[in-house]
């Protein structure tokens, strides 16, 4: 049985993930099922960022990309797919380039998930979220390779 401070601790973080903004720059295969975890879990919105267009190679491992946005921006040929995962979470798509995204840009999310991005690039991100009080998150995939770094500053748990 859950103890009081235990259980305000539970319903404290559900309503801290229902409240929760989520970027994702970057939709590759990784950049999708990391999205499809974070809308089904509830959040109250996802903004895909991303300024590439579709391949044949993102056919392979983004399952959100339907066979007809070949061309297409990835992060808008990702929304329909996502959206319907969880008609709750708001889905919003951003075709920019995260290079030219200022700090104000970044203050409108709680979280940051940072693929597909340069050290350098990912090192500007996480001092702009470090400096603002902002998870981040990188991480990238090669095949069977891969990394993921994540600057939470500070993060409370429950066992």
């Amino acid at each position: 049985m859950l103890n009081l401070p235990c259980l305000f601790i539970l319903t404290n973080s559900r309503l801290r993930l229902r409240s929760s903004k989520i970027l994702i720059a970057g939709l590759n295969g990784l950049g999708a099922e990391i999205s499809k975890n974070i809308i089904l879990a509830g959040v109250k919105s996802v903004s895909f960022l991303d300024h590439r267009k579709v391949t044949e190679l993102d056919f392979a491992s983004n399952f959100f990309i339907p066979r007809d946005e070949l061309g297409k921006n990835r992060a808008e040929a990702s929304r329909a797919r996502a959206q319907a995962l969880n008609p709750m979470v708001e889905v919003k798509v951003d075709e920019g380039n995260l290079a030219e995204k200022d700090e104000e840009f970044f203050k409108n999310f709680d979280v940051v998930v940072v693929l597909e991005a340069s050290l350098a690039e990912q090192t500007r991100v996480d001092n702009i979220c470090r400096a603002n009080n902002i998870k981040f998150y990188a991480a990238d995939m090669w095949g069977m390779f891969g990394y993921s770094f994540v600057d939470l500053q500070e993060h409370e748990f429950v066992e």
